[in-house]
């Protein structure tokens, strides 16, 4: 059976190295889906859930991704995230007050690039969230 190398990276940790038979991420145009042999990729992802089909026992590995790069080699698959937490990790009422904080920063934003960095955060903040709820589906 065919697999592939995943490294989940955030700036403050490794998350997940491992081999994959198929790994699913939210790209920047849509989901993402990639298998062993898949052609070299570069691009950007949004924030949500990094799905992981283990090779070693069949199980699914769930990361939320709060955004940041995906490269897709020969050699495997590396996701360069900007903020990942592992889906056991994930805690709805930390992102629920998140969420209403970034909804508060920007009704009390006073420019546009006050505006423009809660809104980030909120959509982050409302990915998260989704992306807990489906893992918590499984």
């Amino acid at each position: 059976m065919a697999t592939i190398h995943v490294d989940v990276v955030s700036a403050e940790e490794l998350i997940f190295s491992g081999e994959a038979k198929f790994v699913a991420l939210p790209g920047e145009n849509g989901e993402l889906g990639i298998l062993p042999r898949h052609t070299p990729l570069i691009t950007r992802i949004k924030p949500g859930a990094v799905r992981i089909e283990r090779a070693d026992n069949g199980e699914e590995e769930f990361v939320f991704v709060a955004g940041g790069i995906l490269e897709v080699q020969p050699s495997g698959v590396t996701v360069l995230a900007d903020t990942a937490i592992r889906g056991h990790d994930l805690d709805e009422a930390k992102a629920n007050e998140a969420k209403r904080l970034a909804e508060e920063a920007m009704r009390n934003a006073k420019s546009d690039i006050d505006f423009a960095a809660a809104q980030s955060e909120f959509a982050a903040m409302a990915a998260q969230l989704v992306a807990l709820r489906k893992f918590r589906r499984k």
